[in-house]
């Protein structure tokens, strides 16, 4: 009886307030998920803000404790020595062409696969797709060392083509694009056939231009990976002229000592192109991952 009454009691207050309960309840959850949300994003972006703290520092004031969150003096002369002590700008332009030329190449090898796999009839087709996907598993770090003896073979070692080449094929740009090709309609494909479109041409003229969504999520994830790769330069590129960014900063680490100031504005000048990027396609980049996995 006390229990209804209490019941009654809150459903008049609500009406009165001109609010419903079960609404006020999902407000009341909406807006502690909000909180628990923000709480997480701040927690992610404290290393950035820090890095972004640090670039502005001397080495004297980065170790004070407590941090420093804003400087008190901001020490500009850690960007010009990025760009001054080292071929910085090299190292950046080195890392803009085999990244866009990995990226691009990764777009056509694996959009062509894609489509085979999903439109096309041939023998052996789902053993050979599952053959890819199972390379997903296996780690880079285990075929690494074949790579480079059949690069050094081809005599590419310390080149930007032999380590180009080895990054155009992507099991994981094939089955993100597979599946987003089949979540085509088939009715366009049938109807451009009807028409005398080849198999090239429903690919070129049809399918591509119907997929930017899922083409611009495998440049991003693809340009992104590439941009920030350390391993695979360290081993295939030796010589300084062709070095990518995260190779040449390792140029201000000393066998004694380490210029964090100068590491920390040099990593904000090689983070940028990856916001602005994000930024430019961060709406193509939803509708790729939201329709990914959908098909007829």
């Amino acid at each position: 009886m006390g229990a209804s009454m209490d019941s009654l009691s809150n459903s008049s207050f609500f009406s009165r307030i001109g609010l419903k309960p079960q609404k006020t309840r999902r407000q009341v959850q909406t807006g502690i998920l909000f909180a628990v949300l923000l709480m997480v994003g701040i927690f992610m972006l404290l290393p950035f803000l820090w890095m972004l703290s640090t670039s502005f520092k001397t080495d004297k004031s980065i170790f004070e404790y407590p941090i420093q969150w804003i400087p008190k003096h901001f020490y500009w002369n850690n960007y010009f020595e990025v760009w001054t002590e080292v071929p910085f700008g090299l190292y950046y332009l080195n890392t803009i062409k085999v990244s866009l030329l990995i990226t691009a190449g990764q777009l056509l090898f694996c959009s062509m696969a894609a489509y085979a796999f999903a439109r096309l009839r041939f023998p052996l087709k789902n053993f050979l797709f599952m053959a890819f996907i199972t390379t997903l598993m296996i780690p880079w770090q285990s075929i690494m060392i074949p790579q480079f003896m059949i690069v050094q073979s081809f005599g590419l070692y310390d080149t930007h083509t032999g380590y180009i080449l080895i990054q155009l094929f992507s099991a994981f740009g094939i089955f993100l694009l597979r599946q987003f090709f089949m979540g085509i309609p088939g009715e366009l494909s049938e109807a451009a056939r009807i028409d005398g479109s080849s198999d090239w041409g429903i690919y070129w003229r049809i399918i591509l231009p119907l997929s930017l969504p899922g083409l611009s999520t495998l440049a991003i994830f693809t340009f992104t990976y590439m941009w920030n790769d350390y391993l695979a330069p360290l081993i295939f590129l030796n010589s300084d002229r062709l070095k990518t960014l995260q190779l040449g900063l390792q140029s201000f680490q000393t066998a004694h000592s380490m210029d964090y100031g100068v590491i920390m504005a040099g990593t904000v000048c090689a983070l940028l192109p990856m916001i602005i990027i994000f930024l430019v396609g961060e709406s193509y980049f939803t509708k790729g991952i939201t329709f990914t996995g959908m098909k007829n």
